[in-house]
């Protein structure tokens, strides 16, 4: 009795094959517990990794192949996720012209938010003042910081270009660098639409393929929590939580920042695309937790693309405008690179002109942009970054090295936060986004999670 009530007041709003009575009295008769749900499992594997980390430096030291091994699971599913999904986004598109339409609003959205963030950051470093008063002597400085300056000085735009271009045409499917496969799927999925009456069998191959490596993922999922234990216990072990005390005032800075950047600039965003900020988030609460756990966007990465596409949003929109997001569209670590220049400046006692800022920001719209897929992307930008600004010397990054790790998780979530919302505007823009099937994902998130375990 109550199925058929509850089925009569929703099939209105959704199509007929998204929920049926069967998977309805799945969701009625099966509904797991709390302690069975993923994102609290993640809860208490980040808390149990702090209290063993804290109690235990040197057993949680240990813990660190657990989280790196967990990371390194997802990166391997990675490529053929992303590859699958922009492909056959591409190839079930009849007008070709509306992918070219697709890139250029979401690099233009991309490119306004990410110099939003970089402003707003110079706004509150300004306001603030987060480094006054430390009085530090530029000379005292000491620290290894060699390995970001050379990251940040092989990173030119030349070579950044030259390195979208892969070995072979398979290569990028078996390696790492996420701007090589969205190129080899593009250029598959527009000559699968050229060839649409000769290469039908690898679209429906692809498609087939495509629930196995959705269930890889899903498998995948079930180790999360060890690996957000393994991770934090790790930087709580090695890092301890005394030594961010005496740089409390900037890691709380620059989360407030971010925090009201989320809320205030893309919850208004959200809000004229006709969706809460905040339910989103709660959508997508899993695969947060385990950004936060991990300290690793990309893990979150294959189950972030599958939740909008089943939100509504297309698949073509997902596969193209998500990982190409994960390298344009940095909004955290937008905010964090002219956030901690300034403290550098500041606690060095170097006074910054008006000009000199806005070169700052000129210079970290391009270097953000460059730097996109090299590993510890956040201080290497930062390099970059200070190495065109000869007022600021780049050995003022040690002031901040020994914090960066909890920075670091603030900065991965306000990114896939970005880069999600990102998404459903891009395909509410291209009239892409099915808003009921949105509207009731994020209504019942959890009944969206049953439906994509089944």
């Amino acid at each position: 009795m109550v199925n058929t009530i509850f089925y009569k007041i929703i099939s209105p709003v959704f199509p007929s094959n998204f929920l049926t009575f069967h998977t309805l009295n799945k969701y009625v008769l099966k509904a797991k517990k709390f302690y069975q749900q993923l994102y609290f499992q993640v809860i208490i594997a980040i808390i149990a990794g702090i209290l063993l980390g804290k109690f235990y430096p040197e057993v949680g030291k240990k813990m660190k192949p657990l989280g790196d091994g967990f990371i390194k699971l997802v990166k391997m599913i990675i490529a053929p996720v992303i590859f699958i999904t922009l492909t056959l986004g591409i190839a079930h598109m009849t007008d070709l012209k509306k992918v070219g339409r697709i890139a250029v609003k979401a690099m233009i959205y991309f490119f306004t938010f990410s110099t939003l963030a970089l402003i707003i950051g110079l706004i509150v470093g300004n306001l603030l003042h987060p480094g006054s008063g430390l009085n530090i002597d530029p000379a005292s400085l000491s620290g290894n910081v060699s390995q970001y300056q050379q990251k940040a000085h092989d990173t030119t735009l030349t070579g950044f270009m030259m390195n979208i271009i892969p070995e072979t045409l398979f290569s990028p499917l078996v390696g790492d660098n996420i701007l090589q496969v969205l190129l080899v799927a593009i250029l598959m999925g527009v000559a699968l639409v050229l060839t649409k009456e000769k290469s039908q069998k690898v679209t429906d191959f692809l498609q087939d393929l495509a629930t196995p490596i959705f269930k890889i993922v899903h498998m995948l999922m079930k180790l999360a929590p060890i690996g957000a234990f393994g991770a934090m216990a790790f930087t709580i072990g090695k890092y301890g939580l005394a030594s961010v005390l005496n740089l409390i005032f900037l890691v709380g800075t620059f989360y407030i920042t971010s925090a009201l950047f989320v809320v205030l600039v893309l919850g208004a965003v959200a809000l004229y695309n006709g969706f809460n900020i905040f339910k989103l988030m709660y959508y997508l609460k899993e695969e947060l937790l385990l950004v936060l756990g991990t300290s690793s966007s990309e893990s979150a990465l294959p189950g972030i693309m599958e939740k909008l596409e089943k939100a509504g949003c297309s698949k073509a929109i997902v596969g193209l405008v998500v990982p190409t997001g994960y390298s344009f569209n940095l909004d955290g670590t937008n905010i964090y690179m002219t956030l901690a220049s300034l403290f550098i400046a500041q606690a060095l006692n170097i006074d910054l002109s008006l000009e000199k800022q806005l070169m700052l920001l000129l210079v970290a719209m391009l270097s953000s942009k460059g730097a996109a897929g090299v590993t510890g992307a956040g201080f290497v930008t930062l390099a970059a970054t200070l190495a065109v600004v000869p007022e600021i010397p780049i050995a003022g990054m040690t002031l901040i090295l020994g914090i960066d790790k909890f920075m670091s998780e603030c900065r991965a979530l306000t990114n896939v936060i970005g880069n999600s919302v990102a998404t459903v505007v891009v395909a509410n823009w291209e009239k892409q986004l099915d808003k009921g099937q949105l509207q009731y994902a994020l209504a019942h998130p959890n009944e969206v999670e049953k439906k994509l375990e089944v």
